[in-house]
This record gives C-alpha cells, sequence and structure tokens, in this order.
C-alpha cells in the first residue's frame, strides 16, 4: 500500500493524519497499463518543457498503444533516441520549446516509433538507482 493523497498545505498545528488517506493501489497499478509492453526511460534536454516533461524526468512508455496525432512518442530517429510529439499528417516531429525546431521526417530517414509516453515522473530528489549511486 502507498499513500497517495496528501494536502500540501499549512495551515495549523492539527494531526498531520487528519487530511490524509491511504487507497489500496500500488504504484503499477496506477502507472502501467500493460506490463509487458511498458518500458521506462529518462528524458535528456529541454525541447518537452512546455508540455512539462522536463531534463531527467522519468517516461513510462507503452508499446501497445496505437499512436495518435500529437502524441508524445519515444523514436528511433537516424539511430538517436527522440521523445517528440508527433503530427502524423504533416511527417513532423514536434518540440514543446520554442528554441527547438520542427523536424520533417523524410523518406530516407530511418524512422521508428519506439512507444507513446503515456506518463512523466519528476524526481524532487535524485534517486540513487539513477545516479548510480
Amino acid at each position: 500500500m502507498i499513500p497517495i493523497f496528501a494536502s500540501a498545505g499549512i495551515t495549523g498545528f492539527e494531526s498531520p493524519a487528519a487530511e490524509y488517506r491511504q487507497l489500496p493501489l500500488s504504484l503499477d497499478e496506477l502507472l502501467i497499463e500493460h506490463p509487458s509492453a511498458t518500458f521506462i526511460g529518462q528524458a535528456s534536454g529541454d525541447s518537452m518543457e512546455k508540455i512539462g516533461i522536463f531534463d531527467k524526468d522519468i517516461l513510462i512508455v507503452d508499446r501497445h498503444v496505437t499512436v495518435e496525432n500529437h502524441d508524445v512518442i519515444v523514436a528511433n530517429y537516424n539511430g538517436c533516441f527522440v521523445c517528440k510529439l508527433i503530427d502524423t499528417q504533416r511527417r513532423l516531429l514536434l518540440s514543446a520549446n520554442d528554441n527547438h525546431h520542427s523536424v520533417l521526417i523524410q523518406e530516407h530517414d530511418s524512422f521508428t516509433v519506439e512507444g507513446v509516453v503515456i506518463r512523466s515522473i519528476r524526481c524532487h530528489r535524485q534517486s540513487p538507482i539513477l545516479s548510480g549511486r
């Protein structure tokens, strides 16, 4: 069991448990819809900041989900893994940061969608697992 609801406001000296409840739910159940088709990666860079994905955020990527126009995807583009919005109608990879240009996916490009980003997680304190400590 994990606690997933707690009040963030500080209003007085009442019991810390007054506005706390614990739900019978695991993080796996909450975050992962298709366990056998899901992988986890880490964002790198600032190109997706306007939609709330920041450098070092954890990305939960589902390969089972059908890609739709303007989904956030992880793709292999010419040998590099990228996290971008996809414009399926215009064949564009879009950034969510004005400092980065759109990229047209051309016929000679090597391009495969690895999955759809269904969730992202921000660690407010670095995880020892991710930092290699």
